[in-house]
């Protein structure tokens, strides 16, 4: 039997088992890897928003708590920018990760991946300076 795909009688062309098989892995490269990457893909997620959260929720503290009365309480902080840096925590590792696998060995992906994560956090401390409080040696009162 011949491996050439038959011709049907409208001149379309049906695909024999043996080429798909080849065609899906010339095209997606190593297909036993796939569970394992989307694994790591998910650790680094939870990751992510979790150094997303260890990075911000200090710096943040002041204007969630508002200091003396909560006068000073800034909802830009607690509606707007805390869950956007939680949210770019939870998404940049893993597409980074996504994008670094496709050409890279998985070990260097991950430096890729670290690189990425250190490179944000310098990003938001370089820029997101939220309200702190009037003194270091303030502290909440009697």
């Amino acid at each position: 039997m011949s491996e050439n795909p038959a011709m049907e009688p409208d001149g379309v062309t049906e695909a024999t088992p043996a080429t798909e098989g080849s065609d899906e892995r010339a095209v997606g490269g190593d297909s036993d890897d796939g569970p394992s990457q989307g694994a790591v893909g998910c650790l680094l997620a939870v990751a992510g928003v979790t150094v997303a959260g260890v990075f911000a929720l200090p710096r943040a503290a002041y204007s969630i708590d508002g200091g003396f009365e909560a006068h000073a309480r800034d909802w830009s902080v607690i509606l707007v920018e805390m869950p956007l840096i939680l949210l770019a925590g939870l998404l940049v590792p893993p597409m980074t990760w996504a994008a670094a696998t496709r050409w890279l060995r998985p070990w260097a992906a991950f430096l890729v991946c670290a690189a990425v994560v250190a490179l944000g956090l310098w990003g938001v401390a370089a820029v997101w300076h939220p309200r702190q409080g009037p003194d270091p040696g303030y502290g909440p009162g009697i």
